[in-house]
């Protein structure tokens, strides 16, 4: 029985949560093993546009189990508010959901220190979404994190709350003059949680391995893109988890000889939210012109993308770094329109090719990318679901994708919709499952 892992193959939004509501299907459980509520996945089912944030998209398939992982960061409140929407949608969630004891809760104190530490550094902004994911990983591996499970004992929660908030508010007002934060109040707000949260909250590793063992397919899902990975991204515009396939072990507690293989998301193009390089951004009319055509703008914040040409180098890293066994391209049709398309290729640095991704930050942003030009179909691809249908020149484009990762391309999403989706025959996805 095959357990995948379904992670981004570019900076992020590359378009997760429709391959992971297409997958679910054929899978039984979906479990979410990294990042928090920074992360949007956009579904859109029959005409309806859901936005998840922290529960995989696998939940709007009735039946299907979804985990939340010990390696996700979980914040309490936009966890039951997501609940809440999906029930006022009508759809059934408990039962199907489960939240791993052992995930570390994002606080009050979390938000307030990433907004301030944000804010202080001016220009050098990462571009984090100021929810407090990062300062949780922090508290996390610093060994003062609070869990789902402390949550169920009053006293170890109190003690662990007073007492980081007295370490924080040293923080917040000394070094950000902010306001103290108020230890009881926020002690009290988190012990309210526990009744609610009780229902959802399972050992999620036990759970996990026990379904394997008795059969069942698991699909993992990550959050952000691997080329924001804290070790393998363009550190230290990263976010602050293993994005990459490699976070799938870790943050679900499932032995990597358990998992089959992994697929990569990536775009038709490239775009990146927040501060960072991005070799092939298009800061002109055409960069716009993708952001419209492709409604760039981030689903849990709002903010406009940067986008660019396709990026063959860094997305051949990605699937290096993750062994991808095959690419789903997202977006196809944005680019319908244009009569050439560049490609990047390669990188130049300093008059010379680079062999590697470069680990070195200003490296990557002073890169020459290296561009190889097809010439555009220029035709409606959108709501094609048949490969033979596809223009020639866009399976030409498709070709050029695929020799310059090294890797196949399995799907082929044509629309926002579920069903705007070629599976390619032959594939390794189409084998597989």
């Amino acid at each position: 029985m095959p357990n995948i892992v379904v992670i981004g193959a570019q900076w992020g939004d590359e378009g997760k949560g429709k391959i992971v509501d297409l997958l679910t299907e054929k899978f039984d459980i979906v479990a979410r093993y990294q990042g928090g509520h920074n992360a949007g996945h956009t579904v859109i089912v029959q005409g309806k546009k859901f936005v998840l944030h922290l529960i995989p998209s696998g939940i709007l398939h009735p039946g299907k189990v979804c985990m939340i992982g010990p390696g996700v960061v979980l914040d309490p409140k936009a966890f039951l508010s997501e609940v809440k929407m999906l029930e006022d949608e009508g759809i059934p969630v408990r039962g199907n959901l489960f939240v791993s004891n052992r995930a570390h809760l994002i606080l009050p104190y979390h938000r307030v220190v990433e907004t301030a530490a944000e804010a202080a550094r001016g220009d050098k902004k990462i571009g984090t979404t100021s929810r407090g994911i990062g300062p949780a990983y922090e508290d996390k591996t610093g060994r003062r994190g609070v869990r789902v499970i402390d949550l169920f004992d009053a006293e170890v929660l109190k003690e662990i709350i007073f007492s980081v908030t007295s370490e924080k508010n040293c923080l917040i007002q000394t070094l950000y003059k902010g306001e103290a934060l108020n230890a009881q109040s926020i002690y009290e707000e988190y012990l309210g949680y526990a009744a609610q949260l009780k229902e959802f909250t399972v050992d999620s590793a036990a759970f996990l391995n026990r379904q394997v063992r008795a059969g069942k397919r698991v699909l993992f899902e990550g959050a952000q893109g691997t080329l924001l990975d804290i070790d393998h991204g363009t550190y230290p515009y990263v976010t602050s988890s293993s994005a990459s396939a490699g976070g799938a072990c870790v943050g679900t507690g499932v032995a990597p000889s358990l998992i089959t293989g992994a697929i990569g998301i990536a775009k038709a193009y490239t775009t990146r939210v927040g501060s960072g390089p991005l070799p092939t951004e298009l800061n002109g009319s055409v960069g716009e012109t993708i952001r419209q055509r492709g409604a760039e703008y981030g689903a849990s914040t709002g903010r406009p993308r940067r986008c660019g040409w396709f990026d063959g180098p860094a997305t051949r890293y990605s699937a290096l770094i993750n062994n991808l066994q095959a690419i789903a391209l997202t977006k196809l049709d944005v680019l319908d329109e244009f009569a050439e398309i560049p490609v990047c290729t390669g990188y130049e640095y300093r008059g010379s090719k680079l062999e590697e991704f470069p680990a070195e930050i200003r490296v990557l942003d002073r890169v020459r990318p290296v561009y190889e030009a097809v010439a555009g179909w220029q035709t409606k691809t959108a709501g094609i679901r048949s490969y033979q249908e596809l223009p020639e020149r866009a399976k030409d484009y498709l070709k050029l994708l695929s020799d310059v990762t090294e890797t196949e391309f399995s799907f082929i999403s044509t629309g926002p919709d579920r069903e705007d989706t070629i599976v390619v025959p032959g594939s390794w996805i189409a084998k597989t499952l």
